[in-house]
C-alpha cells in the first residue's frame, strides 16, 4: 500500500515525479526528433522539420536557419530546382495546404487554397510544385490526385489522369514516377494486393508502366539521373534505400541495387541530391547523411526552447469523463482530462477542487460515503484503484479540505478499473483487465480492501454492472462466443451462479434495478433490430397481476400513505435513522418469460433509470430533426410518455439518485433533473489544472501500449515481441515535441505488428484558423484571363438549373474579384459555404453572363453518385441491357438500405445482377446481404386473376411472395461480384462469403487482406487508438482472413487511367462471365 499527502508530496513521490519530469524534458532537448529531410539539388543543404517548423542547414549541421515559426504543423519540405526556395505543407488554416518560402528566409506564401489535404511532393522546372490532393477527379478511390502549381499560373491544375500516393518528375520532364497502392507505409512487412508499387508515366506516349513487382512495399521514388531512381523498399525485410535504372521510355527496369543495409529501424523518408552522390534519410527520429559511402548522423545545433509551453495552466468547463454524486447529495465528484475534482451540487457555484493533481490519468470516480472517494489511476504504471480522503484536521469533507490523502487499494499487474460501490458502502466491485470481475469488502479504518473474491473470470467483459438496491445481487450484460449479449443476475452469496434473465438471440444490455426491487429494466434489440426499453418482473406474483390489480393496489397505497402522514409523530419526523432496505425477492424459475416491452420507437433508445417508486422509467431517444438524444420518462406499462428535454443536445451517463437525476451533455457538461418538477438545470464547473505535456505524452504512450497489450486479437502479436517494441519506440515518441511526430512514430511501432485496423489518430495543440472553403463542383485550368471549366460534377452546384455552368465556360471573376494568372481561383471561395456567390462567366459563344451559385462544404456524395452512374452505364453497354448493377459503398446500414432499395430498380426485368464492393471500406452488414443473396426458392404461387387456368402454372415458377414472407426482399436470379485491393474488412468478408456459399463468381483483384473486428479507446487528450480484438477465419478453408485475401475467380487489372479511357476491364469481364452462365442455364 502506497500513500501520499498532497501537502507534503515532495517528501514522498514528489521528488520522483520531479526527477522523472526533468528527465523527460532533457530527453527532448538532447535527442531532438528531426524529420522529412530534403536535400538541395547540389547536395550542400538540407531542409527538415523540427518542432513542427521548417529548418534549413548545411549538411554538416552548420548554418542552421529556422524558416517558419508558427503553431501550425509545417512539414514535407521540397527544394526548388535552383535551390533558392522551399515548398512545404502546413495546416495553419485547419487543413493541409502547400506554401513556399525563401531559403534565406521570407514570409511564407500560400500556394493552394482548395481546403483539401494538399501535400507537397516535388518541384520541377516543367511543372512547378507537384502536390497530392483530393478534389473532383478522385471519386471513391483510396489514392490521391496529382496536381501542379506552375508558379506562372497561380491556379493549380491536374496533370495526371490517374490517382497515386506520390509523384516525382524526371530531370528532363519526360517521365513521372508514381507510387500506387493503398497500404500505409508503417506496415513494413505487409505483402498483398494493396502494397505500394512504383509506376512510370511516359508524358509523350501517355502511357503507364508498372516497374516494380515485389510483393511488398516500394515507395518514395527520387530521381537522381534522367533514367535512374532511388526508392525505399522492404525487400530485405526492412525499409532500405535501393537504386533502379530504366530504359529510355521508362517501360523496363534494367537493374535494381540495394544502397543501404539498416537493420534496427525502418527508413520511412528519403531524399537525394540531383547527381545522387548525397542521400539523406530519416530513421528512428534522426536524420542520416550518406555521402562517399559513409553514413553520418546529421547533428545540427538547435535551440532547446519549445514552440508550446511544456507546462500550462488550463481550465475545463466541459469534457467530463465520469461522474458520481455523494450519498448525501451535497457533493459531485467527476474526472476530466485525467484529474479528479469535487464540486458542490449547486447550479450557481462553479468552484471545483482538484483531488488528484497527478500527471497520470485518474478516472472512474465513485463515492464510498460522503467523505471517501474511490477512483482508478495508472500512476503506478497500470490502472489500480485508489482511495481519496481528507488529510486536513480542519475539514472532513473533500470539498473544503486543503490537504488530501491518496491511498493505493489494489496492486496487481493487470488493469483494475470501473469501481462500483454497494448501496451500503461496505463492498466494492471492480474489473481486472477485460473479463475478471472482483468483489471485496471496504475497510475504511485500515484503508484497504479485504476478502477479495472473483465473481467472473472469462474472455468477455461484463458491462453495465450494477448492485441491486439491497446489495445482495448484481446485474450485468455479457456476450457469448456468438456475440449475442444477454442480461444476467448473479446472487453474491458464495457458490452462486449467474442466471440469464433476458434469454434472447439478439442484443440485451444496460440493466437497471428499480429502487423498489420489483423490476430490472434493460435495452433489447428483440423487436425490429433497434434497441427498445424492456423490463423483467423479478417476482412471479407481480407478473401475474392484471391491470385492475395494479389499479386497486395503487389506490390502497395512496390511502395508506395518507394514514401514515396523520400518525407520524414529531419523533419520527426528526429521526435521522435510515430505513433498512428490505431484501429483494427474485423468482428465477423461467424468469426470462416475464419480460415486458415498454417502448417501440424508431431508432435506438438508451440511458435507463427508474423513479424512486419504480413507476416511471427514464430513457433517451433521438427526436426527428434533432442532432442528438433527448430525455423522456414513461410509465412501466407504456403509458404517460413525457419529454423532459427537447433541445437535442444529448443525454449520456444517466444516473438516478434520491437527490435528482444527473446526466452529461454531449460535450461533457453536467446537468440534473428535479425529481419533483422535471425541470432541468445545468451544473457548471470550473476545473483548473496544470498540464505537464511531456509527462502526458509518457502517460499516453504507456496507456496506448497497454491497450494493445491486453486487447490485440493475436496473443502472440504476429510473432513480434511487444515488450521489446516498447523499449525501442518509447524514447523516440517521448522525444517528439508535437503530437504529429509522436503519433507518426507510435503508428510506426503499431505497424511493426503488421496488422490491419490499427492506428493512433487525432491530437495537436496548435491554435490555427479553421477555414472552410466552398466547393462548386468544377475542375478548371488557368488561362491568361480567367479559368476554363474542364469538368462538371453531376448534381453539384455547377450542375443545378439555376446556377448551371458548362464545360468550356470561362469564369472571369468571383464576387467581383478578377481571376488572372496572378490569382488563385480557389482563394475567392474561402468562407463561402452555403452563401450566394456571383460569377462572371464567358460562354463558348463569347457572351458574358452572371451566374449566382451557392457553394457546398463537400462533394463526396455527388462524386460517389457520378462513379456509380458511370459504372451503371458501362454494365448496360457491356451486357446489352441484360444485367443490372449495384455498388455497395460501405458495409453499413445506409448502404444496405440503399442496396435493398436499388435492388428493385437495378434488377427489375434483368436476367442477372452485377454486385460491386470495390473501394468499400467495410463495416458489418455482410450477413444482411447474404440474407438477400443466399435465398433458395422452395415454392411459387399464383393469385386469383393472374391466369385463366392453373394448368398454366409453369409460367409462374419465378414468382414467390418474398416481399410479405421475408424481412428483406431477396435476389434469386444469377449474380456476380467484383472486389479489388480497396475492398477492406467486411467487404472482404462479403467476398469470402460470396465464394464460400457458392452464390456466384468473383471478379477483379484480390482484396486487401485486412479482416479483424476492431473498436477503440480515447486517450487523455482526445487522441483515439484502435484496438483490433477478434479474428476471422474462412469456414470452408480454415484460413485466417487477416493476411489471406479473397481471391477472385477471374483476376483482372484495370490500367491507372481507366476512368479517362471510359472503360472498366473488371466490369467488362464480370458481364462476360455472368452472361455466359445465364446462357448455359437457358
Amino acid at each position: 500500500m502506497i500513500e501520499n499527502t498532497i501537502g507534503g508530496i515532495m517528501k514522498k513521490i514528489g521528488i520522483f515525479v520531479f526527477i522523472f519530469l526533468f528527465a523527460l524534458t532533457q530527453v527532448k532537448a538532447e535527442n531532438p526528433v528531426l524529420r522529412f529531410p530534403s536535400l538541395s539539388p547540389d547536395g550542400s543543404k538540407i531542409a527538415f522539420e523540427y518542432q513542427g517548423d521548417i529548418f534549413v542547414a548545411n549538411i554538416d549541421g552548420t548554418n542552421v536557419k529556422r524558416l517558419t515559426v508558427h503553431q501550425a504543423y509545417d512539414a514535407y519540405p521540397v527544394f526548388s530546382p535552383d535551390g533558392s526556395e522551399i515548398a512545404f505543407t502546413s495546416d495553419r488554416f485547419g487543413h493541409f495546404d502547400v506554401f513556399k518560402v525563401s531559403v534565406e528566409g521570407s514570409v511564407p506564401e500560400r500556394v493552394t487554397y482548395y481546403g483539401s489535404p494538399d501535400v507537397a511532393l516535388d518541384w520541377s522546372k516543367k511543372y512547378g510544385i507537384l502536390f497530392s490532393t483530393l478534389r473532383n477527379f478522385r471519386q471513391v478511390e483510396w489514392e490521391r490526385e496529382i496536381f501542379s502549381a506552375n508558379l506562372k499560373d497561380k491556379t493549380p491544375k491536374r496533370i495526371l489522369n490517374a490517382v497515386a500516393q506520390d509523384a516525382k518528375v524526371s530531370p528532363d520532364g519526360k517521365l513521372i514516377a508514381l507510387v500506387k497502392g493503398e497500404c500505409r507505409i508503417a506496415r513494413e512487412a505487409y505483402k498483398g494486393s494493396a502494397n505500394r508499387d512504383l509506376w512510370i508515366y511516359n508524358v509523350k506516349k501517355d502511357k503507364y508502366f508498372k516497374i516494380t513487382e515485389f510483393n511488398g512495399q516500394d515507395f518514395n521514388p527520387v530521381w537522381v539521373e534522367k533514367r535512374k531512381l532511388y526508392f525505399l523498399s522492404a525487400r530485405d525485410g526492412r525499409h532500405n534505400v535501393y537504386s533502379l535504372e530504366l530504359n529510355n521510355d521508362g517501360s523496363k527496369v534494367l537493374n535494381i541495387k540495394q544502397i543501404t543495409f539498416v537493420k534496427d529501424f525502418p527508413i520511412n523518408y528519403m531524399s537525394a541530391s540531383k547527381d545522387g552522390k548525397v542521400i539523406a534519410y530519416e530513421k528512428a527520429g534522426k536524420i542520416y547523411i550518406l555521402k562517399d559511402g559513409k553514413t553520418k548522423e546529421f547533428s545540427p545545433s538547435l535551440s532547446k526552447d519549445y514552440v508550446f509551453d511544456p507546462i500550462k495552466l488550463k481550465n475545463f468547463s466541459s469534457k467530463i469523463e465520469s461522474v458520481s454524486v455523494s450519498p448525501n447529495g451535497k457533493f459531485i465528484a467527476f474526472s476530466v482530462h485525467g484529474e479528479v475534482f469535487v464540486k458542490l451540487n449547486d447550479d450557481k457555484k462553479t468552484k471545483s477542487v482538484n483531488i488528484s493533481k497527478s500527471p497520470f490519468r485518474d478516472r472512474d470516480v465513485a463515492w464510498i460515503d460522503d467523505y471517501n472517494l474511490v477512483f482508478s489511476s495508472d500512476r503506478s504504471g497500470n490502472y489500480d484503484l485508489y482511495l481519496a480522503k481528507s488529510a486536513d484536521k480542519r475539514s472532513k469533507n473533500l470539498y473544503t479540505a486543503l490537504k488530501f490523502k491518496i491511498v493505493r487499494l489494489t496492486d496487481s499487474k493487470g488493469e483494475e478499473r470501473k469501481p462500483i460501490v454497494s448501496p451500503d458502502g461496505k463492498r466494492i466491485i471492480y474489473r481486472e483487465n477485460n473479463g475478471k470481475l472482483i468483489i471485496a469488502d471496504i475497510n475504511l479504518e485500515k484503508e484497504k480492501l479485504e476478502n477479495k473474491r472473483v465473481l467472473l473470470d472469462g474472455w468477455a467483459t461484463p458491462e453495465g454492472v450494477t448492485f441491486s438496491p439491497d446489495g445482495n445481487y448484481i446485474a450485468y450484460s455479457i456476450v457469448d462466443l456468438t456475440f449475442n449479449e444477454d442480461v444476467y443476475i448473479l446472487p453474491l452469496k458464495e457458490g452462486a451462479k449467474p442466471v440469464n434473465v433476458s434469454m434472447f438471440p439478439r442484443g440485451d444490455k444496460h440493466p437497471v434495478w428499480s429502487p423498489d426491487g420489483s423490476k430490472l429494466a434493460f435495452l433489447s434489440q428483440r423487436n425490429r433490430s433497434d434497441y427498445d426499453v424492456w423490463f423483467v418482473w423479478l417476482k412471479k406474483s407481480d407478473y401475474q397481476k392484471t391491470k385492475q390489480d395494479w389499479e386497486d393496489e395503487k389506490i390502497l397505497k395512496q390511502l395508506e400513505e395518507k394514514d401514515k402522514k396523520k400518525e407520524k409523530s414529531k419523533k419520527e419526523k426528526n429521526s435521522k435513522k435510515e430505513e433498512k432496505k428490505k431484501p429483494i425477492q427474485i423468482d428465477f424459475d423461467e424468469i426470462y418469460n416475464r419480460v415486458v416491452q415498454v417502448t417501440s420507437l424508431p431508432g435506438d433508445e438508451g440511458g435507463l433509470a427508474f423513479s424512486k417508486d419504480g413507476e416511471k422509467i427514464y430513457y433517451t431517444t433521438k427526436l426527428p430533426g434533432k442532432k442528438d438524444k433527448d430525455l423522456f420518462s414513461i410509465k412501466w406499462d407504456g403509458t404517460e410518455t413525457k419529454a423532459i428535454t427537447r433541445d437535442g443536445r444529448g443525454v449520456y451517463n444517466l444516473t438516478y439518485t434520491k437527490h435528482g437525476l444527473f446526466f452529461l451533455r454531449k460535450r461533457g457538461t453536467l446537468a440534473k433533473v428535479s425529481l419533483k418538477s422535471n425541470k432541468v438545470k445545468s451544473l457548471p464547473f470550473s476545473a483548473r489544472m496544470r498540464i505537464n505535456y511531456p509527462a502526458e505524452l509518457n502517460q499516453m504512450f504507456e496507456e496506448g501500449w497497454r491497450i494493445l497489450k491486453y486487447n490485440f486479437y493475436d496473443p502472440e502479436f504476429h510473432g513480434r515481441n511487444w515488450n521489446k517494441l516498447k523499449k525501442l519506440y518509447k524514447p523516440i515518441c517521448l522525444a517528439a515535441t508535437n503530437k504529429h511526430d509522436f503519433r507518426d512514430y507510435f503508428n510506426e511501432m503499431l505497424g511493426q505488428l503488421n496488422a490491419s485496423h490499427m492506428g493512433l489518430y487525432g491530437g495537436g495543440r496548435e491554435n490555427v484558423e479553421r477555414e472552410s472553403v466552398g466547393r462548386i463542383g468544377v475542375e478548371v485550368e488557368p488561362l491568361k484571363k480567367g479559368v476554363k471549366v474542364t469538368h462538371i460534377v453531376p448534381d453539384s452546384p455547377a450542375d443545378k438549373e439555376f446556377s448551371k455552368l458548362y464545360v468550356g465556360d470561362v469564369i472571369l471573376s468571383v464576387n467581383g474579384n478578377e481571376v488572372t494568372r496572378d490569382t488563385n481561383f480557389w482563394s475567392f471561395f474561402s468562407d463561402t459555404v452555403n452563401k450566394r456567390v456571383y460569377l462572371d462567366v464567358k460562354g463558348k459563344d463569347g457572351k458574358i453572363r452572371e451566374v449566382v451559385i451557392r457553394p457546398v462544404a463537400s462533394l463526396r456524395n455527388e462524386l460517389y453518385r457520378e462513379y456509380v452512374e458511370f459504372n451503371r452505364k458501362l454494365v448496360e453497354k457491356y451486357s446489352n441491357g441484360k444485367l443490372g448493377y449495384i455498388h455497395i459503398q460501405g458495409m453499413d446500414m445506409p448502404s444496405f438500405e440503399r442496396f435493398e432499395r436499388d435492388l428493385e430498380a437495378a434488377g427489375k426485368g434483368k436476367e442477372g445482377l452485377v454486385i460491386d464492393v470495390r473501394f468499400n471500406g467495410g463495416g458489418w452488414t455482410t450477413d444482411y446481404l447474404m440474407a438477400i443473396l443466399n435465398v433458395k426458392q422452395h415454392a411459387y404461387t399464383i393469385p386469383r386473376g393472374a391466369t385463366d387456368s392453373l394448368k398454366n402454372h409453369l409460367k409462374f415458377r419465378n414468382y414467390y411472395p418474398f416481399a410479405e414472407r421475408l424481412p428483406f426482399y431477396p435476389w434469386t436470379k444469377p449474380s456476380i461480384a467484383l472486389c479489388n485491393s480497396s475492398s477492406y474488412s467486411n467487404a472482404e468478408i462479403f467476398s469470402h462469403a460470396y465464394k464460400t456459399l457458392g452464390i456466384g463468381k468473383l471478379v477483379g483483384r484480390p482484396t486487401f487482406g485486412a479482416v479483424i473486428s476492431t473498436d477503440g479507446e480515447t486517450l487523455i487528450d482526445g487522441m483515439y487508438i484502435r484496438k483490433p480484438f477478434r479474428a476471422w477465419f474462412v469456414y470452408k478453408t480454415d484460413k485466417d482472413m487477416e493476411g489471406n485475401p479473397a481471391i477472385p475467380d477471374y483476376i483482372v487489372n484495370n490500367p491507372p487511367d481507366w476512368k479517362v479511357k471510359g472503360e472498366d476491364l473488371q466490369l467488362k469481364k464480370a458481364c462476360e462471365v455472368l452472361l455466359k452462365e445465364i446462357d448455359k442455364k437457358k
